[in-house]
């Protein structure tokens, strides 16, 4: 499985929740697969999203794109932080 994690600020939860659930049919056509949305603890504004993906070169395209760029803007997000990651192991404890 492949995964990426987002880190950013965004100047208001509440509307950046809206644009992010307004666009789950486009992530979801692009290959995104699962999400988590966390928050740090004492930064309610500091966002991470983190998602499985079909492929990284899938993320990469979709989160480069000039349309998700114009959405970000929309949704007040500030200096996101990509990392794409490939899954070496998983379990349960």
């Amino acid at each position: 499985m492949q995964y990426v994690l987002i880190i950013h600020e965004v100047a208001d939860y509440p509307a950046w929740k809206k644009v992010f659930d307004d666009a789950a049919d486009i992530r979801k056509e692009a290959g995104e697969r699962s999400y988590q949305v966390l928050k740090y603890e004492k930064e309610p504004n500091k966002i991470v999203h983190f998602s499985a993906w079909t492929a990284i070169a899938d993320a990469k395209k979709f989160f480069e794109s000039p349309q998700l760029i114009k959405i970000r803007a929309e949704a007040g997000v500030k200096s996101p932080d990509f990392i794409y990651l490939e899954q070496l192991e998983s379990g349960i404890l």
